[in-house]
């Protein structure tokens, strides 16, 4: 029975650091990622990209994003490890060695890249590995510790997938896939600024100079209202140049009427930002599905 027991034990501990090897890439913000990934993809081709391109988009990408959000985590274990909303994570709480997450984090990244180059083309996994840079050195290496927008550059990183799953499929990225880009980009700060509301005196104990730690509530939930304007806007401008139709629109325009009352909700009671951390997160989801929607059944 005592051998059992340790044998359980035993296997709980390999499973236990298992998990840490995964966790570190951050499954939740891989998933955010590859919501964009795919309408740009239908919307270049307006129609179904095939099966086995939209797969290996999908693969090198989370390949990409995962070596991204690996190194990530190995660049901020020391802030990790003092906030109590990430004191969960593998390097905070020892179960990854530090070495072993970098070497993890490279090889990522490197089978990423190379994984696009080979099944989709060399456009798409520069793109995809460029994203890994930028939000590796600059956003987490630089902007994040030194600026109140951090996220707001940063941000250019999260958006490159529209990009790469637009350059999937034409080797370009014309207007309408930077367009998509600038959906995401201007999504990330009211979907960030809501949770560093959340979590304001655990970025301020760890010297991390998010909005609301150095201009304040007020004016971050402002801040909020005016980017989610400019997002809300950003939506009607792809189906203006896209030519998307009456199922876009009337998704869009459902979901862009109440993400911006969650974000007036916000302005009126500030002290509660997950509400609209949550609504941003459905609508990203939205805004993609009725993309796809709209061009598969017009197509």
């Amino acid at each position: 029975m005592v051998d059992v027991i340790e044998s359980g034990k035993q296997a709980l501990s390999l499973r236990q650091k298992l998990w840490g090897y995964v966790a570190l890439t951050k499954p939740r913000i891989i998933e955010l990622l590859l919501i964009t990934t795919v309408p740009a993809m239908v919307l270049a081709e307006r129609g179904w990209p095939g099966l086995l391109l939209v797969s290996n988009t999908l693969i090198g990408g989370t390949l990409s994003a995962a070596g991204a959000n690996t190194l990530n985590s190995y660049a901020d274990a020391d802030i990790d490890a003092q906030m109590k909303r990430t004191a969960h994570r593998p390097l905070a709480k020892h179960q990854v060695p530090p070495k072993h997450a970098l070497v993890l984090g490279v090889t990522l990244g490197a089978a990423g890249f190379l994984y696009l180059w080979t099944t989709t083309n060399f456009l798409a996994a520069s793109i995809s590995t460029a994203a890994l840079f930028f939000y590796v050195f600059v956003y987490t290496l630089w902007l994040k510790r030194t600026t109140t927008q951090n996220i707001v550059i940063g941000g250019a990183a999260g958006a490159a997938p529209a990009l790469v799953g637009w350059a999937a499929v034409t080797n370009t990225i014309p207007l309408g896939a930077w367009l998509l880009f600038l959906i995401v980009f201007l999504w990330t700060p009211p979907h960030f600024w809501a949770l560093a509301l959340k979590y304001k005196e655990e970025y301020a104990a760890v010297n991390v100079p998010m909005l609301p730690v150095v201009k304040g509530v007020a004016a971050t939930v402002n801040s909020i209202l005016r980017y989610t304007v400019a997002l809300v806007a950003s939506t009607f401008a792809i189906a203006l140049t896209e030519d998307l139709g009456w199922i876009y629109l009337g998704i869009a325009g459902a979901a862009g009427i109440w993400l911006t009352f969650k974000a007036l909700q916000l302005r009126a009671d500030p002290a509660n930002p997950m509400p609209l951390f949550h609504a941003s997160n459905i609508f990203l989801t939205l805004i993609s599905a009725g993309i796809v929607a709209d061009v598969l059944i017009f197509s």
